[in-house]
């Protein structure tokens, strides 16, 4: 789900721990407000605005964890709706709709440990690239 790899360029200690800081930004928002999908991006997408400016590895990692917790967000939401017509409408829980919620269950779980990892790998200073979101983070971020 993710690879390690080291860049050319080296970052301090301040650089790392920023980078860092916004992988443990979505996991912080996913303990504080876990029944709302948006409080993940929300958290996130503060702090990438705060970091935006900052060097091209911070800036890169506040990226790859912004466009993450899109693609959660958008997972999330569509079970939260859907889980909330069938309490509150007369719509049944069907196959489909199993299938769909172990589905978002497994994405956070698996999004879960790879940001927990990314925070961790990151914080030591080595580049973490996510298999989807790392190439197109390349493509938004440019040194």
């Amino acid at each position: 789900m993710a690879q390690v790899s080291e860049f050319v360029y080296r970052p301090d200690d301040y650089e790392s721990e920023k980078a860092s800081n916004s992988y443990l930004m979505s996991v912080v928002a996913v303990i504080a407000g876990l029944p709302l999908p948006i409080i993940n991006l929300l958290a996130t997408l503060f702090f990438y605005f705060g970091n935006r400016k900052g060097t091209f590895f911070v800036r890169w990692h506040c990226t790859q964890a912004l466009l993450s917790q899109v693609t959660v967000l958008c997972m999330n939401s569509a079970g939260f709706a859907w889980t909330i017509s069938i309490i509150f409408r007369d719509a049944t829980v069907t196959n489909t709709y199993v299938a769909y919620m172990i589905t978002v269950v497994l994405f956070n779980i698996g999004e879960f440990i790879a940001t927990v990892y990314a925070a961790i790998v990151t914080r030591k200073g080595q580049h973490v690239s996510f298999w989807f979101f790392g190439p197109l983070t390349a493509l938004i971020c440019k040194d």
